[in-house]
């Protein structure tokens, strides 16, 4: 298949690779010109602008877009518009909020234009080895793409979860999950840090990540970090919000749901830009394991 790809951010140029590795013909474009001409070296065909991507695509034409969410997935979408035409079919692999996603996919519709909402899970070494994805929209565009996720994710690790905003709406869940089992997991090991036994995290987070009822990838991005540093003193332990977990509790509050795990998981955050705790280190190692995520260092605080 032969699809255009926007956004060639540290999830984006995995994917790119992962869709070469499997034999697809991707036409790349970022704003940052150094970034396609690394894509070009690994076998993408570059493009100048959108209007350059549209003419290397044939009808209907299918654009991958892996930008921010916010006003960066706005700016792009209303640039696809201008190239655009009836039946070809707009992908956001972006976290993007549900409802943001409701509105643009009206948008894209009254031109003739189809939206898959992709929630893409799996970190840099599921975009480049094998990824999650939670697809929302047409299901009749789901079925005519279903190759292309089945080679961009692991075995069984793709699925159609119904109208538009539901891919991303299950996804933001699937975060909010995420932030609950992190916190868990750093309240834990802050118990065991401050505990009046000499204990090393490393040998711990080893061998809970070998049979324990709790191992699982997270688990084991917890022992690399510990590999690192057995104290993670390299991290300052203030943990970024990129918005997904303030969404579910929204979602919750709208729906009366109660969620007190991932809403305390969620204030956590906040707390701990203004106070330096081991629990925190522990949730904003895992945050740069799995996704790259920056982190303060300690010595700048």
């Amino acid at each position: 298949m032969k699809l255009g790809f926007i956004g060639l951010g540290k999830m984006g140029s995995g994917m790119v690779e992962n869709l070469l590795d499997h034999g697809h013909e991707v036409v790349v474009h970022d704003l940052d010109p150094q970034a396609v001409e690394r894509m070009a070296g690994r076998g993408a065909e570059p493009a100048a602008s959108l209007t350059d991507m549209a003419g290397r695509l044939e009808r209907k034409r299918v654009f991958w877009m892996m930008v921010p969410a916010g006003k960066p997935a706005d700016t792009t979408l209303e640039a696809l518009l201008q190239v655009a035409e009836h039946d070809d079919i707009v992908i956001d692999g972006g976290n993007s909020n549900f409802h943001d996603t409701l509105r643009r996919s009206a948008r894209l519709a009254s031109r003739g234009v189809r939206l898959l909402d992709v929630g893409t899970s799996g970190g840099l070494e599921g975009a480049r080895n094998g990824a999650c994805m939670m697809v929302g929209g047409c299901r009749e565009v789901f079925e005519e793409l279903v190759p292309l996720f089945r080679d961009l994710c692991v075995p069984g690790g793709y699925g159609y979860m119904g109208e538009s905003g539901s891919g991303h709406f299950v996804k933001m869940v699937h975060n909010g999950i995420e932030y609950g089992m992190m916190q868990a997991m750093g309240e834990g090991f802050d118990i065991i840090e401050n505990s009046r036994f000499s204990i090393d995290h490393r040998e711990v987070s080893r061998v809970w990540a070998n049979g324990s009822v709790i191992r699982g990838w997270l688990m084991d991005l917890v022992s690399k970090a510990f590999e690192k540093d057995g104290k993670l003193g390299y991290l300052s332990g203030e943990i970024a919000d990129s918005g997904e977990g303030r969404w579910t509790v929204e979602a919750a509050l709208e729906e009366n749901v109660s969620i007190p795990v991932i809403a305390n998981a969620v204030f956590r955050r906040y707390r701990s830009r203004s106070q330096d705790n081991f629990s925190d280190k522990v949730v904003a190692a895992l945050r740069n394991e799995f996704g790259g995520h920056g982190y303060t260092s300690s010595k700048s605080k």
